[in-house]
């Protein structure tokens, strides 16, 4: 059992997170967002879902090989193969962890055809197995919300006693308010043998946007884990925001009791950092990360702030790792220069790294008379895209337009093979999107395209995102520069680059991608 003051933080950004539509990461990206969140204290890091392809065992795997002081988790269906290759993911792991799950509901077991005594024993079969290899095993009731509440205490009666330490009441549809999540644990705790000896975790989806409400509920009825992601990212609207939680502990300690490992100052570098690889930008009211969280134009509000910040703000931006000035760079700034004010923004970069940005930033100066925090953000997120080592790079682009039509000419390496095209289109970016397809025939569709200047000014970077689909998949593309057009195409060809990682991407088993392990 844990201190029954502490909350344990259970991160599934790398599992539940990589499941939003267009957040693919790469082998690379997962392990450097672990190293993050390993650094940053969270208890439990959800890496992955073994089994789903050889991409994930290996990504799972090679976190656990490399974690200092988390616990890593992996994901299993209720079955032996599942729980087997999870097990073999994590093992090397200092802390391992298998959960596994199967869905309690009415819905649910009419999906795998198991009457409610079938069930109970599959429950108690597979808990039994996973306890055999590992010491620490999570269980999860998906659909717990919407199971009958005495075949939920049997359910999970049944986990406990087979040998799980932790328990999950998982909201999977984001269908709770939060007085039903906390009369859930308490009825649980209170009924269920054995409930004092094992730890309770929530897991809320954010569907009716009460996610953090729900989550902080269960804990204030004896639950002592919460299992979020950064930013809330997560399939449909997402799920509960390890932010947000943890900065309301912090603030509230007279309703909220309670401590966690968590290091808050590192939550917008990690927020931002996570953002940059799934393609997935921060909304600006984003609660705790968004770019709006701590400005003030009302002109009460910033003469309150002036007198007295405490007025109209609950936290200190330093709280949660901001302490940029805002203050211009240009081009005479150097490299030690732009390394300060990049961590003063939150980003840690290698000398490798460094390097490459403070080519993109000189390059920025030179278009652009000052670059503000902004504009470094955006460089940052640019900084992914259109490097040396992607299938697709944009080399070179002109493009022509006036009253009598819009025409583009495009030269790109394909593979290491430069190839180019000249199109014309229904406006310029229509122009040069049609030189990508001529370039790189795809079937893929592009179902969202926005746009929005990152500083004010004729000479402000433009952030492009753009999201394709393709047999299924989908994904997200994102770039920022002065030329809305280039950052466009970068954009896109980011995309494409990214469906083909997905494509190459093969699952063991096809019914891994069925509703049954989305918790």
């Amino acid at each position: 059992m844990t201190d029954n003051s502490r909350v344990l933080i259970f991160d599934t950004t790398l599992r539940d997170g990589e499941q939003s539509p267009g957040a693919t990461m790469t082998h690379d990206e997962k392990l450097e967002i672990a190293q993050l969140l390993d650094d940053m204290g969270v208890d439990v890091i959800e890496a992955g879902f073994p089994i789903a392809s050889e991409g994930d065992f290996e990504a799972v795997s090679d976190i656990a090989k490399n974690a200092r002081n988390s616990v890593i988790c992996g994901l299993s269906r209720a079955n032996y193969k599942d729980i087997d290759r999870c097990w073999e993911a994590v093992r090397h792991a200092k802390r391992p962890r298998i959960h596994t799950f199967i869905g309690t509901s009415p819905l649910h077991r009419g999906i795998t055809n198991l009457d409610q005594d079938e069930m109970i024993a599959r429950i108690h079969e597979t808990v039994t197995h996973a306890r055999n290899l590992c010491e620490d095993v999570q269980w999860s009731a998906m659909d717990a919300i919407r199971t009958e509440r005495d075949y939920l205490c049997r359910v999970v009666e049944t986990a406990i006693k087979a040998g799980a330490t932790t328990i999950n009441i998982p909201d999977t549809v984001g269908y709770t308010l939060p007085q039903e999540s906390a009369d859930i644990i308490a009825m649980l705790l209170e009924k269920v043998p054995g409930a004092d000896q094992v730890i309770f975790a929530t897991h809320c989806h954010n569907d009716l946007g009460m996610a953090t409400a729900n989550a902080l509920a269960a804990v204030s009825a004896g639950a002592r884990q919460i299992e979020c992601t950064i930013n809330g990212l997560g399939e449909r609207a997402g799920n509960t925001a390890l932010e947000e939680v943890v900065m309301a502990i912090k603030v509230r300690k007279d309703l909220m009791p309670f401590t966690t490992r968590i290091d808050t100052t590192k939550i917008m570098g990690i927020s931002r950092r996570v953002s940059q690889v799934s393609g997935f930008p921060v909304q600006f009211n984003k609660a705790i990360v968004g770019k709006n969280a701590f400005l003030h134009e009302s002109g009460i509000h910033q003469d309150g702030v002036l007198k007295n910040v405490e007025t109209f703000e609950i936290m200190k931006p330093a709280d949660i790792g901001i302490t940029e000035t805002n203050i211009a760079m240009g081009k005479h700034s150097g490299r030690a220069a732009l390394r300060s004010k990049l961590q003063d923004l939150g980003f840690e970069l290698a000398d490798n790294q460094l390097n490459d940005v403070f080519v993109r930033f000189k390059a920025l100066a030179d278009r652009k008379k000052e670059i503000y925090d902004d504009d470094l953000i955006a460089l940052m997120s640019d900084s992914a895209a259109n490097t040396d080592t992607d299938y697709l790079q944009v080399k070179w682009l002109r493009v022509v337009c006036g009253s009598d039509g819009q025409e583009a000419e495009l030269k790109m390496l394909v593979d290491n093979v430069e190839k180019s095209a000249k199109c014309e289109g229904d406006g310029p970016v229509d122009a040069v999107f049609n030189c990508v397809k001529t370039i790189y025939p795809t079937t893929a569709r592009l179902k969202l395209y926005q746009v929005h200047a990152v500083t004010e000014g004729t000479d402000a970077q433009a952030t492009v995102s753009v999201r394709m689909e393709e047999d299924g998949r989908i994904v997200t593309g994102s770039a920022a520069d002065t030329d809305t057009i280039l950052a466009s195409v970068k954009a896109y060809v980011g995309a494409l680059n990214r469906l083909r990682v997905r494509s190459q991407k093969t699952a063991p088993d096809a019914d891994v991608k069925s509703i049954s392990y989305k918790l």
